[in-house]
């Protein structure tokens, strides 16, 4: 295991900063993104102003968001209903079948595609063996739900090498 397959092509404060205008430079038609601590906090299923402002900016712009979770279909659904917005459930990342099925259903190509997650484990390893371009994002809350915890320890041990070989992970504002 190397650690360029966890090593995130971007990484950002938070998924908001992701710009129309960055994700248009990048010829992104889509963003997948994760559902817990990255699209909305685990503990805040409402979301927040910001993510409501962020998400009406890429739909204006014709950018389609889908959470790819690992969750069962009825917590995603129940998540995501009110912002209207796609998802694919059981993604079972890092492994890349819930990227896979979302690649076909909404006929966008790998180039055209983004990965945003706040877990190297799962979300920018899924990327990587999808052979997508990844986000790693900061957690918008310090806690994690249980099921989160051991990935977290395991998260901690590849930074280090990260860090270790390339130095530590520089968050921007902008990709």
């Amino acid at each position: 295991m190397t650690v360029e397959q966890y090593m995130p092509d971007f990484a950002l404060e938070k998924v908001y900063d992701l710009t129309v205008e960055s994700l248009n430079r990048e010829g992104i038609k889509a963003v997948f993104v994760d559902l817990d601590n990255t699209l909305i906090a685990w503990n805040n299923p409402d979301g927040t102003p910001e993510m409501r402002q962020w998400l009406q900016e890429l739909s204006v712009a014709g950018i389609r968001v889908v959470v790819v979770s690992n969750n069962n279909h009825e917590r995603v659904k129940k998540a995501v209903d009110k912002f209207g917005i796609d998802f694919e459930s059981r993604a079972m990342k890092p492994f890349t079948l819930g990227i896979d099925r979302a690649l076909k259903r909404f006929g966008v190509q790998k180039n055209e595609v983004v990965m945003v997650g706040d877990q190297l484990m799962t979300d920018i390893r899924a990327a990587k063996r999808a052979g997508i371009r990844s986000i790693l994002v900061k957690p918008l809350v310090v806690s994690d739900a249980w099921v989160t915890q051991f990935n977290r320890w395991r998260e901690r041990r590849m930074l280090k090498k990260i860090i270790a070989k390339y130095g530590p992970i520089q968050y921007k504002k902008e990709i």
